[in-house]
């Protein structure tokens, strides 16, 4: 069985999310039906994750199995030119058979993107803050850094969650205020349903209304998701890297 390992990027501003659902374009369905017409042949796409509705990817990983030897490149320019313009295939290449986008994966990570100006280039993918300069900068990288090391997420992560395990460890975490626009990456060994959203949303709350170190501390004891904040809109969130 051969098994091919894909890379994609799309804009999530038009899907309900990755995974596949019933009366709802998603983007692990439009691979799907693309490989489809190629291969004449109904495969099983395996994701690294789940992305939500209007969430975006610039580096989702993907691997699909097939009976057939691909002609790599051949295959790469004909899947780009079936899928919709909001979806790319960056890569295309041949895994060893054993290979699982999800199972394998060592990390993930997501950057998510503010606006402190009103862009018409930048709204779809952007959070607009015009007051953010006047945010204790440095307060927000002390709150940001109690998140590092592995914590329960329960009060990060959406109530219908099935996933009994909420413990995720944090590898990487940091914010760049740079000129007009700044980034918030995070980088986990997983992620929970909404989390990524629900902390960057907490975050920027507590900086906004002066909390500190402990309020941080009491949402993580209370395991409860209405002890944090709304979540960040989905527009500023991509998925950014798997790391195998």
């Amino acid at each position: 069985m051969n098994n091919y390992k894909l890379i994609i990027q799309y804009d999530g501003g038009g899907f309900a999310g990755w995974q596949i659902q019933k009366n709802a374009p998603t983007v692990q369905d439009e691979i799907k039906k693309a490989i489809k017409t190629i291969l004449r042949e109904d495969v099983n796409l395996i994701g690294s994750g789940r992305t939500d509705t209007g969430v975006h990817a610039l580096g989702q990983a993907a691997n699909f199995r097939t009976e057939n030897e691909l002609e790599i490149k051949k295959f790469f320019l004909s899947l780009n030119s079936i899928l919709p313009e909001t979806i790319s295939v960056t890569n295309v290449e041949k895994v060893d058979e054993s290979f699982h986008a999800r199972f394998d994966a060592e990390s993930r990570s997501y950057i998510y993107l503010i606006s402190k100006i009103k862009s018409p280039f930048y709204k779809k993918y952007s959070l607009f803050v015009p007051q953010f300069d006047n945010y204790d900068f440095e307060k927000l990288k002390r709150l940001t850094n109690i998140f590092k090391g592995v914590h329960d997420f329960t009060s990060f992560s959406r109530k219908e969650s099935e996933v009994v395990n909420k413990k995720c460890e944090i590898k990487s975490v940091w914010w760049r205020n740079q000129g007009h626009y700044v980034l918030f990456y995070i980088e986990a060994d997983r992620f929970l349903h909404g989390m990524v959203r629900t902390i960057t949303g907490t975050l920027l709350n507590a900086v906004k209304e002066g909390k500190n170190e402990d309020y941080i501390k009491s949402i993580f004891r209370a395991k409860n998701r209405e002890a944090a904040k709304e979540a960040a809109p989905p527009q500023g969130l991509f998925l950014f890297k798997v790391r195998y």
